[in-house]
């Protein structure tokens, strides 16, 4: 079969399963000419060839299609637009050509190698003559539940994580769905191997492991093309991505464009947890280099060999990829900064989150969790958010976005100016508390939670002088909540709240 785009061709010809409940309305379908030529571009191949496989030349299917053109006028849907939107409000790529080189000959065994359609053995024996598929399986016809069975037998043989964590990549990158049933299916088991913590031991031998490309790698070397870049991605109708440029990978540091495992590993959970479209996720990595010596020194790193790039070529970079991809998906794709580090994800987040539907969840995501929990607790101990002191071990992106949302809360229950709602919150750095007398080396995003004190060193310290009724830490310094420090928090406590939170995997 003559397929000119696998969204128009492989999506129309009723594998089972792929069909959706939607009317062509709701998914944002409309009617083009072009797909109806590839249908019938298709179907007169079909008729044409024997049951071997045997497809008439890409020549001869070329002037059929011709020919067909001057007897169409309507078409067969096909999608099309920025994102799949209910209310077709979204054209940003409606009028995007078909480029001549995305003419393919398919034929089944092309099928089975479709990540997005292959369900292996699964195929029943009616699609496995539809689609020509006859003989290049066993006649076994095992079910989904049986196959996961199977495969997690295999997984539980592995003993390194690392195994196990390329075990499921390339099951993801042949089957799909049988990918996204297992993660399902066994959560608990899975998700410390799909992602944190495995997922910082592969970005650290990304390069060792690489075998197929995941998603988008945009460097410096394509700067001037991005909006070209993003139209190489075979699916159009992105709702979510997850961009990372590498330099504060978990607590791993600049681990540069072998950042890319975390926006995979991301949107992983966002189809198995969140329910959203494989094929509406698009994990990309930004290039500008990589400080780390290590890594420049690996024959087998695979990304730019340079020092990582800064300033007003960084800045440069990053406005024509965000352009890039509003011009590309339109308004209403969502775009998560991942892992940046904490001078740049503050600076986008306030440069873009008035033009572009931006999210960071080192600083919102891992906020909205913490409160979440902190209001949880209150109905335990009664009272209010402004009835507590607060104090923070760690004041990096996920520090002061926790303390930030819980300030903005105050504010908003108690009717407060922010400024005054804050002065409840302290933070403790790597340099001790956050005070005024420090104000003029502090970085910007510190700058609200200097309040008037003594200069203080250690955590013991601040809680003994401050008194707080919780206790938070987002450190990725380990062994800080020592005994002294609990301690010292039910000495000052009768019942306090102390929130310990060890890396990140939210």
């Amino acid at each position: 079969m003559i397929s000119l785009s696998r969204s128009c061709f492989l999506n129309k010809a009723s594998i089972a399963g792929l069909s959706s409940p939607l009317s062509d309305r709701q998914r944002g379908i409309v009617r083009r000419a072009p797909c109806s030529l590839k249908i019938k571009a298709a179907a007169a191949a079909a008729s044409n060839r024997d049951r071997n496989g045997t497809v008439l030349s890409v020549e001869t299917v070329a002037k059929e299609t011709a020919e067909a053109e001057s007897l169409v006028e309507e078409s067969q849907p096909t999608v099309v637009g920025g994102i799949r939107d209910a209310y077709g409000e979204d054209t940003a790529t409606e009028d995007q050509p078909v480029t001549p080189w995305s003419l393919s000959v398919a034929s089944g065994y092309s099928l089975l190698r479709d990540p997005r359609h292959n369900k292996g053995l699964a195929f029943t024996d009616k699609e496995r003559d539809a689609h020509y598929l006859l003989g290049l399986l066993p006649p076994s016809v095992p079910s989904q539940e049986l196959q996961v069975k199977k495969l997690m037998h295999i997984i539980r043989q592995y003993q390194v994580p690392l195994q196990k964590y390329m075990y499921m990549m390339d099951l993801q990158e042949r089957n799909e769905r049988l990918f996204y049933k297992l993660l399902i299916d066994h959560v608990e088991e899975m998700l410390p191997i799909v992602y944190t913590p495995t997922v910082g031991e592969a970005c650290q031998k990304y390069g060792s492991i690489f075998s197929r490309p995941q998603g988008l790698y945009i460097s410096l070397k394509e700067k001037g093309r991005i909006l070209e870049v993003l139209r190489n991605w075979p699916e159009k109708n992105i709702q979510v991505i997850v961009v990372t440029d590498g330099q504060r990978i978990l607590g791993l540091g600049d681990l540069g464009c072998q950042g890319m495992g975390i926006p995979v590993g991301k949107l992983s959970l966002y189809t198995a947890l969140g329910g959203v479209r494989p094929s509406a996720c698009l994990p990309i990595t930004i290039d500008v280099g990589t400080n780390n010596e290590k890594l420049l020194d690996d024959e087998f790193y695979i990304g730019l060999r340079q020092r990582r790039a800064t300033g007003q070529e960084y800045a440069e970079l990053l406005h024509e990829f965000m352009t890039a991809v509003k011009q590309n998906y339109g308004e209403r794709v969502l775009v998560q900064f991942e892992d940046f580090a904490n001078h740049n994800a503050f600076d986008l987040l306030a440069k873009y989150g008035t033009t572009h539907l931006v999210f960071n969840d080192d600083i919102q995501g891992t906020a909205s969790v913490v409160l979440s929990g902190l209001m949880a607790a209150l109905k335990l101990l009664g009272g209010t958010l402004a009835d507590h002191r607060f104090l923070f071990l760690g004041a990096g992106e996920a520090g002061t976005g926790i303390a930030e949302l819980i300030a903005l809360e105050i504010s908003k229950q108690t009717q407060m100016p922010l400024d005054e709602a804050r002065k409840n919150i302290w933070l403790v750095d790597s340099k001790g508390l956050i005070v005024e007398s420090r104000r003029e080396s502090l970085q910007h995003f510190k700058k609200p939670w200097a309040h008037d004190h003594e200069p203080i060193e250690t955590l013991l310290e601040a809680v003994n002088d401050i008194k707080p009724t919780v206790l938070i830490g987002t450190s990725g310094v380990g062994r800080t909540f020592t005994q002294e420090v609990v301690e010292a928090m039910a000495t000052y406590n009768e019942v306090g709240i102390t929130f310990r939170f060890f890396g990140w995997c939210i």
